[in-house]
């Protein structure tokens, strides 16, 4: 779609940006630009913060109302924070509620030691987490997100742990919804001004420090249907706010095309880490904002429209140029079973559910193609999951498969560049 073109050809001359939109009912990827370039998490980082936090709840080493102690090391932390003083002792719950609304770094490090022994120890255990979630570009140094050179992520990462904490701990997620918390007869308010400000906004999280611009990941709702997105490197907090505002929006009209029948531009790229790893949650602690939300708040799996099990309509023009942007792909969110004798690189022209619809549609592609591309294969592989068959040219290298997708879309045919690496 022209949005999402020209949202690309607006963050062209920022080195920071980068950006992802996932659609988190189907793990279609919608959008995506610079999604796999390493960028520094600044308190994004708090997400895997808190992430072992829940799991230290859900495994009973923790309760929500236990008080952590707080360290000379811990109530040193730079500004943001809570003030602590050496001696204090705060609630997990509190400490959950500053590390989303208030992102308090002393706090971070409360946690880090509480968990870990250390920080240091802690970031280790962090970045063990992430691997075991295929955050594999991901390495934690500390428990905030403070500036560290080492310490880097991509947006692609942050959307596997922002979906991860969705799944994994639907019993917290209305936490991430937070905008206020109290403490100690003081209110303190967050700086999320999407929760307040998109309609549908339930989650996550922002952060920022000068090495990394500011940064967001957010999830939303809308009609049933989930979206989820990750932003980096934006320049303001009020420009971050809104493209992410406006990838949101497309992202949203993008996912509907697949309500129809017939056309499928982008089927079900489905990344097993942004599946679940538990067969069922445990059950939700009681006491806190928790038990009081949980009535009102339901958890995203609960809202969420089960992916359509139909095709959908064609897209627009706009919207495949960006599918086959010069970008590198996506290599780990695009998992294929495609032959290398060729080369692992293909090109998609639509995705339909018969096979025979496919077939047809990839054989007249190859035909067009016949004079440059002899040694191109058809193929319609079945997306698992989404039931749709998918019209493909394969065993290409990846010059072809561009130099491809330019000449058919120059003859008025769809096409989207794929790679099974």
């Amino acid at each position: 779609m022209t949005a999402l073109l020209l949202a690309s050809v607006a963050q062209a001359g920022n080195p920071r940006y980068a950006g992802i939109v996932i659609d988190a009912d189907s793990h279609e990827i919608l959008y995506a630009e610079n999604a796999e370039a390493p960028r520094y998490p600044a308190s994004l980082t708090k997400m895997m913060t808190l992430y072992l936090l829940f799991e230290a709840l859900e495994g009973r080493s923790l309760s929500l109302d236990q008080p952590l102690p707080v360290s000379r090391a811990a109530a040193a932390m730079p500004a943001t924070k809570l003030y602590l003083q050496p001696g204090d002792r705060i609630p997990v719950e509190t400490a959950i509620e500053s590390l989303i609304v208030r992102s308090a770094n002393d706090v971070a490090v409360v946690v880090a030691e509480a968990l870990g022994g250390s920080e240091r120890h802690f970031a280790r255990m962090m970045t063990a987490r992430a691997r075991e979630m295929g955050m594999r570009d991901t390495t934690f140094r500390n428990a905030s997100g403070l500036p560290d050179d080492a310490q880097v992520t991509t947006a692609r990462d942050m959307a596997v742990l922002a979906r991860r904490l969705m799944l994994d701990f639907p019993q917290y997620y209305p936490y991430f919804s937070l905008q206020r918390f109290t403490w100690r007869g003081k209110t303190y308010r967050g700086h999320n001004r999407l929760l307040a400000d998109y309609p549908g906004a339930d989650g996550l999280k922002t952060g920022f420090i000068r090495a990394s611009g500011f940064n967001v990941a957010t999830s939303a709702v809308r009609d049933g249907r989930r979206m989820l997105s990750v932003v980096m490197g934006g320049f303001t907090a009020a420009s971050r706010d809104e493209h992410m505002a406006d990838l949101l929006d497309r992202g949203f009209v993008r996912a509907s095309l697949s309500d129809g029948a017939g056309w499928l531009a982008r089927t079900a790229i489905t990344d097993e880490r942004l599946m679940p790893r538990r067969a069922a949650p445990m059950p939700p602690p009681t006491g806190g904002m928790l038990a009081a939300r949980k009535a009102d708040a339901p958890a995203p799996e609960a809202a969420a429209r089960p992916a359509p099990e139909g095709g959908g309509v064609a897209p627009s023009r706009d919207e495949v140029v960006v599918a086959a942007a010069e970008a590198d792909p996506l290599r780990s969110l695009i998992a294929e079973q495609a032959s290398v004798a060729g080369g692992g690189w293909g090109v998609q022209v639509g995705a339909f559910r018969d096979p025979g619809d496919a077939r047809r549609l990839a054989d007249r592609a190859a035909a067009r193609l016949a004079a440059e591309l002899a040694e191109a294969r058809v193929a319609v592989p079945l997306a698992e999951g989404a039931g749709v068959y998918r019209a493909r040219l394969v065993d290409l290298r990846e010059g072809q498969a561009r130099s491809a997708c330019r000449r058919l879309e120059a003859q008025g045919m769809d096409c989207m560049v794929v790679s099974s690496r």
